[in-house]
């Protein structure tokens, strides 16, 4: 009855301050990007599929192909393709955020704050080619980690915390990897340094992964 009352309350709360123009939202935690989708069309469930169901299955390669998979994850932190991507992933993610703010503090500045983060975004790729790769999967997990939070604000179950507390874990991996993003390699490296580890951290995130699918399926479609 409590967390009942408090949501109830909360939201609200929400509804006495809706901006006069309901096209611009003035409450930044409402809109967000998968794709770069209004995050009011993302229920919670289906981003538990999504992120459990991506997580989860390519471990299965890892599982069956051990050498391959080790192979190619020893390559990521240093690849400039994965690089070039995930980094103009995360400018594009991080500008639909910045163009989608309304405090008035800083609205006037805004055109020149998206072309900045831009010019900074794409001049990455040429200039910070050193572990680029590392540095865009930092940018996108702490991004995607916003997402997460944002979507689970509302669903009325416990088991939310499971993806706020993966939320928080990925901030803390994205802030640690852009200030040493050699850890990550040294990491990789550790991690697939013979089948046996390779198996058992693919068998972990298979499991963890398909924990969350389910949860989407079942308790996060009908918490709503």
């Amino acid at each position: 009855m409590g967390i009942t009352r408090a949501w109830t309350i909360s939201r609200s709360r929400k509804a006495e301050y809706q901006p006069e123009n309901p096209s611009k939202n003035a409450f930044p935690f409402e809109t967000s990007a998968l794709w770069f989708v209004p995050m009011k069309q993302i229920s919670l469930s289906m981003l538990a599929i999504i992120l459990g169901l991506g997580l989860g299955l390519p471990q299965i390669y890892g599982l069956t192909q051990p050498k391959a998979f080790a192979a190619g994850v020893r390559k990521f932190p240093r690849s400039l393709p994965w690089g070039v991507a995930l980094m103009l992933l995360g400018t594009a993610w991080f500008l639909y955020y910045l163009n989608e703010e309304s405090i008035a503090d800083f609205a006037t500045y805004k055109p020149v704050l998206l072309i900045g983060f831009g010019a900074v975004g794409l001049a990455s790729c040429f200039f910070v080619q050193d572990y680029l790769a590392v540095r865009g999967l930092a940018v996108v997990l702490m991004l995607l980690a916003k997402l997460m939070v944002d979507t689970a604000r509302w669903p009325d179950t416990g088991w939310r915390l499971v993806i706020v507390t993966w939320a928080y874990l990925m901030v803390i991996a994205g802030i640690w990897f852009t200030i040493w993003p050699w850890h990550l390699r040294d990491f990789l490296n550790w991690a697939t340094a013979n089948e046996k580890r390779v198996r058992v951290g693919s068998a972990i995130r298979l499991v963890f992964g398909l924990f969350v699918a389910a949860l989407g399926f079942t308790v996060f479609r009908s918490a709503g």
